[in-house]
């Protein structure tokens, strides 16, 4: 299963004409957030596939009410959970907060409040499907991973636990610039889980757990 992650910089390769010809062997697109909506909305009317996005700190606050808060088309995975093309999955959008009342941002305790709230979910679909989870989609990365020391850049701490916890297959996100050289290599192990910075984006082959 062939998965194409995008997040944090608008690549004018992929939004071109020649996308469909270039992607058509991709079977979903992962947003990670801080990405224009009308990006998201050409790359899944082009390639026809389930796009899945969680949103990052220069995105709106998400409004079910409000159309122009969201991507038309596509599925926000914010604090939910979800089965496609037979992979587990599940999304925590937002940035460390940096600014006074900004909208997907959060402190580290905040942070570890969404984790928690939508644990029912993840526990849910753990015993309905008996599988793993997959892949975590997010904006941030886990703290001390891929992460930095300025104020809008560090990565969560909840996000370490609940690696060390649920052992998803795939942790995804953004939000850290991949051409800083203190923030490479993009790909790290935790344990079981492959952490990658997709930024700006990232091919990625994953088939589904065999258990």
């Amino acid at each position: 299963m062939k998965i194409l992650a995008v997040s944090d910089v608008v690549v004018d390769r992929l939004y071109s004409a020649q996308t469909a010809e270039h992607l058509r062997d991709v079977d979903i697109i992962l947003g990670c957030g801080d990405l224009p909506y009308e990006y998201l909305e050409f790359l899944v009317s082009v390639l026809n596939v389930p796009l899945l996005y969680v949103p990052g700190n220069h995105d709106p606050q998400y409004d079910e009410q409000n159309p122009s808060a969201r991507a038309d088309g596509c599925d926000i995975l914010d604090q939910r959970v979800t089965r496609v093309k037979g992979l587990n999955m599940a999304g925590l959008g937002g940035s460390i907060r940096y600014k006074p009342v900004p909208p997907n941002q959060y402190t580290q305790t905040e942070m570890y409040l969404r984790v928690i709230s939508f644990l029912p979910k993840l526990l849910k679909q753990r015993v309905q499907t008996g599988g793993v989870l997959d892949i975590m989609i997010a904006h941030s990365p886990p703290r001390g991973i891929h992460d930095d020391n300025d104020p809008a850049h560090v990565g969560f701490l909840a996000f370490r636990d609940f690696i060390r916890v649920f052992k998803p297959r795939y942790f995804l996100h953004g939000h850290a610039l991949v051409y800083k050289g203190n923030l490479l290599p993009p790909v790290t192990q935790m344990g079981v889980t492959t952490v990658i910075n997709v930024y700006p984006y990232r091919l990625l082959e994953v088939e589904p757990h065999v258990r």
